[in-house]
């Protein structure tokens, strides 16, 4: 998680190659005595996945909205070509981000808002921007097996931002096959998460007991994060039947102000579409 403690830096390059670590940061991740410290248990694993939407409901009493900042970097980001009327699902929507800066941008836009955080869905709704002319908000838990409420093939834009690194690396699939069924032919997905070699992940991997499985972790208070590589994730939307418009590592250097620090930051960004399946 980024927070109001930080600072992103302007400054930041795409690649396709991943970011080089040191010889250190290799034993830190790979040392058979560190992956030994690192495991969680399997009963733990259990718990933290049966849990997840309790640990995100205690997030969310405990930071309200304080904790990220608005993101108004959608369209430069993601170079979105803006018709007269648009619709889009935002997945793991928190308390509106993402979406209340995107609606002052897109005069026509209509938002779906979902987060399966209760508590982040009714901070959302007291929020004195929020107008249920263009916002429909709703619970929803997207690993379980019950429909999105949401019509098929009436979404231009789905975003996930900082959404399925939370998710079980075994229920991705599943997420993104009901996302599927809700774009048009030829929607989008406007992705960004963590990638590969994080400044967040080695941090991880110097304490106890908070590695999951491979890539994936636990923070302090129970929410999880997967660290994408282009490799993973390009085999996963291939399963998905999506098309890849636009997927890099974003570098960046983020700078602690309280701390003194600068540290680098890898986050993994594109744009995928859907594409027909074959039968």
């Amino acid at each position: 998680m980024t927070d109001n403690t930080t600072n992103e830096s302007v400054h930041g390059y795409r690649s396709n190659t991943e970011r080089v670590i040191t010889d250190d940061e290799y034993a830190c991740l790979y040392s058979p005595e560190k992956q030994d410290r690192q495991q969680v248990s399997l009963f733990k694993q259990n718990q933290y996945d049966k849990n997840a939407q309790k640990y995100w409901d205690q997030f969310y009493k405990r930071n309200t909205n304080n904790f990220f900042k608005d993101r108004h970097w959608t369209l430069r980001e993601f170079n979105i070509n803006i018709n007269e009327t648009m619709k889009l699902f935002e997945v793991g929507c928190g308390v509106g981000n993402f979406l209340f800066p995107l609606l002052d941008e897109i005069p026509n836009l209509f938002i779906y808002a979902c987060d399966f955080s209760s508590t982040a869905i009714e901070l959302l709704r007291q929020n004195s921007n929020y107008d249920s002319q263009r916002i429909q908000s709703f619970i929803c838990d997207l690993t379980d097996d019950n429909e999105i409420p949401i019509e098929e093939n009436s979404i231009d834009f789905c975003s996930m931002i900082f959404v399925l690194s939370a998710i079980h690396p075994d229920k991705m699939s599943h997420v993104l096959n009901k996302i599927y069924k809700v774009l048009k032919f030829d929607g989008y997905i406007l992705f960004r998460d963590y990638g590969l070699y994080d400044h967040a992940m080695f941090r991880f991997a110097r304490q106890r007991q908070h590695k999951l499985s491979e890539n994936f972790y636990v923070r302090q208070d129970g929410t999880r994060a997967y660290f994408f590589s282009l490799e993973f994730l390009k085999n996963l939307l291939n399963q998905c039947q999506f098309d890849i418009d636009e997927l890099s590592y974003v570098f960046k250097e983020t700078v602690n102000i309280k701390e003194e620090i600068c540290v680098p930051r890898v986050f993994i960004q594109g744009k995928f579409k859907k594409k027909r399946k074959i039968d």
